[in-house]
């Protein structure tokens, strides 16, 4: 040990920086990092899973047999030289008096500068079976990995949830020869999304594909003795499964947070520096809660990831929250949602519809400006849409023309 107390590999005058969580949101911080300041920090990340950073996006094309695990490797091109990774290694104590964490294997890890990038936990509801062997969430490769070899005997499957992430397990399930049904608490799929017209079309669609839909249907319970058997609705359905994933939703990974004494509301509460309640350490992710706002899509990550780098190389750029963008990963479905769906009271909506080749598109205009976009079945404008809504564009002069896509308003202008 140095006679200033540092490790003998930390050379005076470099911070050490450790990184909890070692996810997509983690990389992407490295990334930018290594581009304002790679000689600043000393570098560890620690995280529970067995691998290091992985594209998680790509979890539903795995699942569905449309990429493979290999292609999961996130380009490390631009990645900070000499982080040190500690894995399979989950923290689960902060000392913030003594700046350091504690790992389940007892190793104690000192930090000048913390960042927390813990994610989300997937929502298991506490019905009876729940623990049933067969019983999945969809979250992580080992989920996708889980239900990759349960599908090679699984005949019927039932996903609760009918949210993104739920329709693509679906989706990746019916892929590999399962029969699927959704089951889904509200009256339309994806409803935070959709409206209630585009999410018909949606189920439609699904069902097109062999994937049934059962709304309004609240699953109470697991049958089975030790392995699912099926699942029962509140009105006292049975429906029949030998596999059952549940994709309920998240919920911010806060205890690490709140065991450390930070402020904490759903999720792990953060400035417009992304910087908790402790100064020393930053947080982002679907850990945070910024403004009164969760966020669960990769976007806003990117967005964070980009704040958190710059505070940590002395910059003061702040973070105002971001306009989310969904989009579904189903082949062969072109969807896209951002800003509102659903017109208020100051609002305007403006439809076009074509049943017969499936596509619909909603626009939710405010005082000259686009407040929201529904895409179904042809979403190649969807950036342009998304841009004029982060832009706060007038579009006033292309109302008109406006919901028929950017080559139509540029042909008209």
């Amino acid at each position: 040990m140095a006679l200033d107390g540092r490790p003998p590999n930390v050379r005076a005058g470099r911070e050490r920086l450790v990184i909890v969580g070692a996810g997509m949101a983690t990389a992407r911080v490295l990334a930018e990092l290594g581009r304002r300041c790679p000689g600043r920090y000393v570098v560890t990340v620690v995280g529970g899973e067995r691998r290091p950073p992985y594209n998680r996006i790509l979890l539903s094309p795995l699942l569905a047999g449309e990429r493979a695990v290999e292609e999961l490797a996130l380009d490390d091109s631009q990645a900070l030289p000499g982080v040190a990774y500690t894995l399979c290694d989950p923290v689960i104590a902060i000392d913030r008096d003594a700046r350091v964490v504690v790992a389940a294997s007892g190793a104690r890890i000192r930090y000048d500068r913390l960042v927390l990038a813990v994610g989300s936990v997937p929502l298991r509801p506490e019905i009876p079976g729940i623990a049933f062997d067969g019983v999945y969430t969809f979250r992580d490769l080992e989920d996708a990995a889980a239900l990759i070899a349960a599908s090679r005997t699984a005949r019927r499957a039932i996903v609760v949830g009918g949210g993104l992430l739920g329709l693509e397990a679906a989706y990746g399930l019916s892929q590999r020869g399962v029969a699927v049904t959704v089951v889904h608490l509200m009256p339309w799929l994806m409803e935070r999304q959709l409206d209630a017209a585009s999410g018909a079309l949606l189920r439609e669609t699904l069902l097109r594909r062999g994937i049934s839909v059962v709304l309004g249907a609240e699953t109470v319970a697991i049958t089975g003795e030790g392995r699912t058997t099926g699942v029962v609705l509140r009105d006292g359905r049975e429906l029949p499964a030998d596999l059952v994933v549940f994709a309920v939703g998240i919920r911010p990974n806060t205890a690490l947070a709140r065991a450390a004494n930070l402020a904490v509301g759903r999720g792990v509460l953060v400035d417009d520096a992304l910087a908790t309640s402790d100064p020393a350490i930053l947080a982002l992710g679907e850990c945070i809660e910024h403004r009164g706002t969760i966020y669960g899509l990769v976007a806003p990550l990117w967005e964070q990831a980009v704040v958190v780098a710059s505070r940590l190389a002395g910059d003061t750029t702040v973070y105002d929250g971001s306009c989310s963008a969904a989009t579904l990963k189903v082949s062969g479905v072109e969807l896209y949602s951002t800003g509102r769906t659903v017109a208020g009271p100051a609002d305007e909506e403006i439809i076009y519809e074509d049943p017969s080749a499936g596509i619909y598109r909603k626009l939710v205009v405010r005082d000259g400006r686009l407040a929201g976009a529904v895409l179904l079945g042809d979403a190649r404008d969807g950036a342009w849409y998304g841009e004029l809504m982060r832009q706060q564009a007038d579009i006033s002069r292309m109302r008109a023309d406006l919901v028929f896509g950017r080559a139509f308003v540029d042909h008209a202008a």
